[in-house]
């Protein structure tokens, strides 16, 4: 049974009145969503208060889900709009500046300590280049960050980041192009790439 089967079961089941299948599908993906949402909220304290606002607003509108797309792009949906929304009513736009989690920051270090091979002069480019993405993706419009997030990093299809972000596919692809070209430029310097070359 594959991924959807499996979510639109749990929905099912939702609709009927199990408040246990929804407190599932919370788990499943409020970690995914806060993720997703962090690109556009970067104080965690109101990533995680939006994030719970979302699973809101999906469980009050959850029986009116058909199930004409699979429940997490219609849950990032939610989530996306949700955010923008929170952004408007504060008056202001993301900050560019990104914090790592401390689940994340002790990866990082773990991963760091298991590859003996890497000196630190390449420890360095590497944090180096992770910092120049991380700085290029805070520093692209709303919409062309949140569709190279859904693509790279939730790895949703184009069709499925269309249906997240309401607008026709040429018009994902080409935010998703722009999105990737933003960021090449930002990091040419540290790749000694050619300014007419793609790495």
């Amino acid at each position: 049974m594959s991924d959807r089967e499996i979510d639109q079961q749990l929905v099912e089941r939702v609709q009927r009145g199990d408040k246990q299948a929804f407190g599932l599908l919370v788990s499943k993906y409020q970690r995914k969503l806060g993720r997703l949402l962090s690109r556009m909220i970067r104080d965690p304290a109101e990533v995680e208060d939006v994030t719970q606002e979302a699973f809101i607003k999906a469980y009050r509108a959850l029986s009116s889900f058909r199930g004409e797309s699979a429940f997490y792009t219609w849950l990032y949906r939610i989530g996306i709009n949700t955010a923008k929304n929170y952004i408007v009513s504060k008056g202001r736009r993301a900050p560019t500046s990104t914090e790592i989690e401390l689940d994340d920051a002790e990866q990082y270090a773990e991963g760091d300590l298991l590859r003996d091979a890497d000196t630190p002069e390449r420890l360095l480019h590497t944090k180096q280049i992770g910092q120049t993405v991380e700085l290029a993706l805070a520093d692209l419009p709303d919409d062309l960050r949140t569709a190279i997030t859904l693509r790279e990093i939730e790895g949703l299809s184009y069709e499925e980041i269309a249906t997240v972000m309401d607008c026709p596919i040429g018009t994902v692809r080409s935010r998703i192009f722009r999105a990737r070209e933003a960021i090449s430029e930002r990091l040419r310097p540290l790749l000694d790439v050619a300014p007419d070359k793609r790495w």
